[in-house]
């Protein structure tokens, strides 16, 4: 197969003006100026053609929750929010949320997602309903002093061992440093090692997590009192500190928001090589301080993006939109290049999720996930093109048309 198109951005290298991109079996073959490649083509016309974007970090569980949580005063207001909300899904509501999230994914150009996932049991039926390419990674949660550790992480362990999307691969998630006892985060590390799996958690998200860490005091610290955590690792000492100390900062790591950090915090994870996921949208719902874009930048993080869930954007119609994303983010940092932007819902986002070169960027070799729509505007605002696409696209998964150019 091969696609015509007036613009090929394979965002890994400069815009091909009259480019195409030859397509065999599930990957790209080739991709060039159309005058170099020969054989009959698809012409798809007037449009970008483009690597289909990563979504580095989602919660498709949750996308029918959209707009049911008002905009809290704290962190600790939703987390109650949310469990309250948990507790009214069965097992059909779950598989309809994570259905739908992933269908608005693919429909608004999202090829690939690493997706947190609680509800392993239901997976064999979900992951092949969805031509999605997923990093699917197990949540852990071992925070009262009664749960065993050693029992949880092996059950994790074995649940991985045995099962995988056939698109894609699985890693661990221990949740986040105050949901996850210090010996199982150790355990998790040791896994991760081990069996060579990616890890992602949920690191310096919240103020209330930063004042538990930090301060040793805040309504997250007293939640956790009460279920009876040992507290004894708060207080002098941050979040990303407390991860570091147990051998969590490394390149296999996605560390998931990072809103609130320190000068420290980002040395650590530089010298770490973890990649950072901002959420834009649900940074802003949460009303966070201004994320360190540029620091975090200046010290050579990987920085992708990623929708969060829906449970975390105000309006029931809402969508699991990385387009969105890109935007939001551009709002808050206007005087970011948009490839810059485009990166980070691309080649960063594999990158993270250790796929570099096989998704998220066209080059020979990769899959053939690619995002195709209309564009009329001058070839030197192609990234500008991009950040500012609204409507339908065409998308390929494989080397199919999941949506097909019309």
């Amino acid at each position: 197969m091969l696609l015509r198109a007036r613009i090929v951005l394979p965002v890994s290298q400069p815009p091909i003006v009259d480019g195409a991109v030859r397509v065999e079996r599930d990957c790209v073959a080739e991709v060039g100026k159309w005058s170099d490649l020969c054989g009959e083509a698809e012409d798809l016309g007037d449009v970008i053609l483009m690597p289909g974007l990563v979504n580095a970090h989602c919660h498709l569980d949750y996308t029918s929750l959209a707009g049911c949580i008002p905009a809290p005063e704290t962190f600790n207001e939703w987390i109650s929010s949310i469990m309250r909300h948990k507790k009214g899904m069965d097992d059909r509501d779950w598989c309809e949320s994570w259905l739908k999230g992933a269908k608005q994914s693919l429909q608004s150009g999202t090829t690939t997602v690493g997706n947190i996932e609680t509800r392993p049991d239901l997976l064999a039926t979900l992951w092949p309903k969805t031509p999605l390419r997923l990093l699917s990674f197990l949540e852990l949660i071992v925070v009262r002093p009664e749960s065993d550790s050693g029992n949880v992480v092996r059950g994790g362990v074995n649940w991985l061992q045995a099962n995988e999307p056939s698109r894609g691969a699985v890693g661990l998630s221990p949740h986040a440093p105050y949901t996850v006892k210090p010996d199982a985060l150790l355990q998790c590390v040791e896994a991760s090692k081990e069996h060579g799996w990616r890890m992602a958690m949920h690191l310096a998200e919240s103020a209330d997590e930063s004042d538990m860490f930090l301060k040793g005091s805040g309504e997250l610290h007293r939640r956790l009192v009460n279920v009876g955590r040992d507290m004894s690792d708060c207080g002098g000492n941050s979040s990303v500190e407390h991860a570091s100390r147990h051998g969590l900062l490394n390149e296999k790591l996605l560390a998931v928001h990072g809103n609130y950090l320190d000068d420290n915090d980002i040395d650590f994870l530089a010298e770490g090589g973890v990649s950072v996921a901002h959420c834009p949208r649900s940074h802003d719902y949460f009303g966070h301080v201004p994320f360190r874009f540029e620091e975090l930048r200046a010290a050579g993080v990987n920085l992708c993006l990623g929708t969060d869930s829906l449970a975390t954007v105000e309006g029931t119609d809402a969508q699991l939109d990385m387009f969105e994303e890109m935007r939001m983010f551009r709002s808050k940092f206007p005087d970011v290049n948009p490839q810059v932007i485009t990166s980070m819902a691309t080649v960063n986002g594999a990158r993270a999720l250790g796929w570099a070169g096989e998704v998220g960027g066209i080059s020979a070799g990769a899959y053939a996930d690619l995002l195709a729509f209309p564009y009329s505007g001058p070839v030197d605002s192609v990234y500008e093109g991009v950040v500012e696409q609204r409507g339908p696209v065409a998308v390929m998964v494989d080397g199919q048309w999941e949506i097909r150019p019309t």
